[in-house]
């Protein structure tokens, strides 16, 4: 079982095999619009334009499982993407990303890289912790996702090469990403 074994819809409703990636460096994204990461957005779209024609494609998974931060429709998600921050990338169908009811992608991905912890010294990261020990303490618990804007790092040959938490910002992934271009 691979990245590449998956199909997933797009937020068109349209059935997507991920297998149509196969030699792309990917930066799969569980997304949301209206939470303190949401700014994430510009920079993961700066990336997707430095790197795409290179070989990145950045495929967002709107979720609403965090507080309810991502409500909107499909519609809705992917014009805010675009109207907000000039979003090109795939977006895909909202849904679960955590837990029993976690599409089996993200199922996959959290298996394959373990939560490594908070980057300390990110702004968001004291209140985000104190949010989810008051709030979601069985967040915290095992190798789950954590928050909106994990981020995973898929190398051309659909291995699992890193994941990034919420407190790491698209750009300090970038020299990763030109590691695997």
């Amino acid at each position: 079982m691979g990245v590449y074994d998956f199909t997933c819809k797009t937020n068109k409703g349209v059935e997507k095999s991920l297998a149509d990636y196969k030699g792309k460096v990917l930066l799969i994204v569980n997304t949301a619009s209206k939470c303190g990461f949401t700014p994430q957005f510009k920079e993961l779209q700066e990336l997707y334009t430095k790197y795409n024609e290179k070989g990145l494609e950045i495929l967002g998974f709107p979720c609403n499982q965090f507080a309810g931060q991502e409500p909107g429709t499909a519609e809705e998600v992917q014009s805010f993407c675009r109207l907000n921050y000039g979003v090109t990338f795939q977006i895909f169908e909202k849904g679960d990303v955590r837990g029993e009811t976690a599409q089996p992608l993200f199922k996959y991905l959290t298996a394959q890289k373990k939560f490594e912890g908070f980057d300390e010294s990110h702004p968001i990261t004291k209140p985000l912790m104190e949010a989810l020990q008051n709030n979601f303490p069985e967040y915290l618990e095992g190798d789950g996702i954590k928050w909106n804007f994990t981020k995973f790092l898929i190398d051309r040959n659909g291995e699992v090469v890193a994941r990034f938490e919420p407190t790491t910002v698209p750009s300090a992934i970038a020299p990763e990403i030109e590691k695997l271009l």
